[in-house]
Order: C-alpha cells, then structure tokens, then sequence
C-alpha cells in the first residue's frame, strides 16, 4: 500500500524582501517632487512584524502606502499580509500609520481553510498545526485538487504551500 502524501499550508512573509522593497520605497519616496517636502519615514520593526510610516499629511500617507504596496508586489510580497491601523495624529500635526505584517495562520482562518478542504469532499485529511494547515492524503490529484481550492478561494491574507512530498 503506498504512503500518504502530505503538503502544509502556511502565510509567510520573508522579512529580507520587506526590508528590500522598504529600502526601495523609502528611496522613491525621497525622490519624487510631490512628497519632498513631507519628510516621510518608514520604519520597520522585524521582532514585532510593524512597519510604521510618519508623514506630513493625509495626501503624503496615501502616496507613501501606495507606492510601498507597488514595491511589495514588485518583489513578490502579497499585500494581503499588510494589516493597517488607524492613522494617527502624532507630534507637529503629523500623521503616523502603523501597519502590522501578518505571517502565521490564525486559528480562525485555519478553521476556514479546513471547513473549505472539508466540502471538497476528497479523501484527504487536514489538521491545524500551530501556525499552518498540514494536509495528507493517499493521492497527489487529491491534494493538487485541494491546493487549486485554496488558491482560488478569496481569503484575506496570503496563503503558500511547502513541504510537498
């Protein structure tokens, strides 16, 4: 009898290509003539996943977040990771957004997925791992099939597939 196959599922970001489409947009953001003047900052905070803009305006914020999101699908960063908060007034009449970068599947949004695998009805089986989804099955089309749902299915936050043997 042959072995299950298995694959997980799992919402990654690579904090070295954040950092790099960062770097990129803080550079763009510094050259172009309409935010000059803003002096606009971006930070990012890799223990605690923030990404943190400053800026002079809401005109300025919208541009920043704008061309950041540019930069991340440019690197291939899915934008469903980025999580905003609310812009706040900060000191000088400036603006402050923090924007957490989500990575690891919460329980709920496991519970989606397997709810998702389970009306597939396939003969495959899914348990929530943590922070992923491990799904086994005896065939590679089953899980193939689950893989093309959980692609297709519109979810709020960025979904990958490793581990695949």
């Amino acid at each position: 009898m042959a072995s299950n196959s298995s694959f997980d599922i799992v919402s990654e970001i690579d904090m070295q290509e954040v950092d790099n489409a960062l770097n990129q947009a803080v550079k763009e953001i510094t050259q172009r003539y309409d935010l000059k003047d803003s002096h606009t900052t971006c930070e990012l905070n890799k223990k605690d996943k923030l990404l943190t803009i400053n800026t002079k305006d809401d005109y300025a914020r919208k541009q920043s977040i704008d061309i950041i999101q540019s930069k991340f699908i440019k690197r291939g960063i899915s934008i469903k990771a980025l999580k905003y908060g609310e812009p706040e007034t900060s000191s000088g009449g400036r603006l402050k957004q923090v924007i957490n970068l989500l990575s690891g599947i919460e329980k709920e949004n496991a519970k989606k997925i397997t709810k998702l695998i389970k009306d597939l009805k396939v003969k495959v089986t899914a348990q929530i791992m943590d922070e992923k989804i491990r799904v086994q099955g005896p065939k590679k089309d089953d899980l193939q099939e689950v893989m093309k749902a959980v692609r297709e299915a519109d979810f709020d936050f960025p979904t990958q597939f490793v581990n695949f043997n």
